[in-house]
């Protein structure tokens, strides 16, 4: 017989796992929408509008951290900036314009290795210690991503699209951002910071944006534009971020990073069912690579293994 605790703690984990499912749907949901209208909307005008509706939704939960705490933002313009432009800019137009050569499958996978690479610039800048386990994901890591990239070419760069070096692009950029984040305005709750963050990445998007509404007017401001800005600012904008942070303080960060293993799986189903677009072989091997790499490394990390 199942104790009343034991099943509390079953259902809740259930809950847990389906919550995570609906976060790694919801942050995917990006990529599929990159792909889906890959050179039919403006990227930059999509990345400004998205990243508007999030300050704009968030905006009560700014001003009451500020209202708390006067002055704790004090001095910390430059990184405030710095984490808008590394997480929301570089993470913005640049992956939409990625969607027009590449997969939805390549940028989730990609994506994907952001974890790796922060664990690699703590290294560097010696906050962190690396163990063996750790190297050895990396290295499984690293390969799948060359396989993903490379698309199984031997030659250097015949494989290459420009959208998978824009998508390394990103994911470098938001390994910077996740490296910022927690160290920027610590003093605030996440949802504010994601707030003044996304302010800051919708002002680097707005020259970009206005070029693009000032030379393509009619795309820009379609009906299926206006749609496509409202679910980018509200599902992989509003809905993602909210329910990652509710997550995180339900669950913590440890079990919260599961969305990252499931953003791949997730994206490979919703490429199938919106884009009719089934995942290779190479994205089976490298997927499995990869994402095989990066558990080994963060588990190693999380348990502290031996040298």
């Amino acid at each position: 017989m199942i104790e009343p605790k034991e099943a509390a703690n079953t259902t809740r984990e259930m809950l847990g796992l389906l919550g995570f499912l609906l976060v790694a749907t919801a942050q995917v949901s990006n990529m599929i929408l990159a792909r889906g209208v890959a050179g039919s909307v403006p990227p930059f005008s999509i990345a400004f509008f998205r990243w508007s509706i999030v300050a704009l939704g968030l905006l009560p939960a700014v001003v009451m951290a500020l209202r708390e705490k006067p002055g704790v933002l004090h001095g910390q313009t430059l990184g405030i900036v710095a984490a808008g432009f590394l997480g929301m800019f570089i993470c913005g137009g640049p992956v939409y314009v990625a969607g027009v050569t590449t997969s939805a499958i390549n940028l989730a996978l990609i994506m994907a290795l952001s974890p790796l690479v922060v664990l690699l610039f703590s290294f560097i800048s010696g906050q962190e210690a690396i163990h063996r386990n750790q190297i050895i994901g990396m290295l499984f890591a690293l390969a799948g991503a060359g396989l993903i990239i490379s698309k199984g070419q031997g030659a250097i760069g015949s494989g290459v699209a420009v959208g998978d070096l824009l998508a390394l692009m990103a994911m470098l950029g938001w390994a910077g951002y996740t490296l910022l984040q927690n160290r920027v305005g610590s003093g605030v709750r996440f949802l504010a910071r994601i707030g003044l963050f996304a302010a800051a990445g919708a002002l680097f998007s707005l020259p970009f944006a206005v070029h693009e509404m000032w030379s393509a007017p009619a795309t820009a401001f379609s009906g299926r534009a206006a749609l496509v800005y409202l679910f980018a600012g509200l599902v992989p904008g509003l809905f993602a971020y909210s329910a990652y942070a509710y997550l995180g303080g339900k669950f913590g960060a440890v079990s919260t990073s599961l969305s990252l293993y499931l953003g791949p799986i997730v994206s490979a189903v919703l490429s199938i069912l919106f884009l009719g677009e089934a995942p290779t072989m190479v994205h089976l091997i490298g997927g499995a690579l990869s994402l095989g790499g990066m558990w080994l490394s963060l588990q190693a990390k999380q348990s502290g293994s031996p040298p």
